[in-house]
């Protein structure tokens, strides 16, 4: 039975993080309009490289401001189970990005319309295997 809610963003740290620091690949503006949702993960991997490199205050009202905008999944037993299951596709996710496509599995097995947006190659690749759509990061 197909979902009738509304679709939602998948948002990927990549993203979140080319957005705040400005890099020359950035999202679309589009990407603002749709409601994003992403794991709490992406909190702690955001602030992590700003800590990192000493841009916490400087760019840490924008980064609250934005997840601010995010709704958060929570890490919990049933994504974490499926973070340990195998995943398709070519090669393994990395541990965090494991738990990323489980958060989105788990919100495609409720139901969620959803689409993935993030510049890693090797998560797309294994989201596309997992029949998780891409954004397109290339849409005005």
């Amino acid at each position: 039975m197909p979902s009738t809610a509304r679709p939602v963003i998948y948002l990927d740290t990549s993203v979140a993080l080319a957005h705040l620091l400005a890099e020359d690949l950035r999202p679309p503006e589009a990407l603002w309009d749709d409601t994003l949702v992403s794991s709490r993960l992406i909190k702690y991997e955001l602030w992590a490289p700003l800590h990192g490199r000493g841009l916490a205050e400087s760019h840490g009202e924008a980064a609250q401001a934005l997840l601010g905008r995010i709704a958060m999944l929570e890490l919990a037993p049933t994504v974490l189970a499926r973070a340990l299951d195998p995943f398709p596709g070519p090669g393994s996710p990395r541990t965090l990005d494991a738990l990323h496509l489980a958060s989105c599995s788990y919100l495609a097995d409720h139901g969620q319309t959803i689409s993935l947006a993030s510049y890693d190659r090797r998560m797309n690749a294994v989201a596309q295997a997992m029949d998780i759509p891409l954004f397109d990061m290339a849409r005005p």
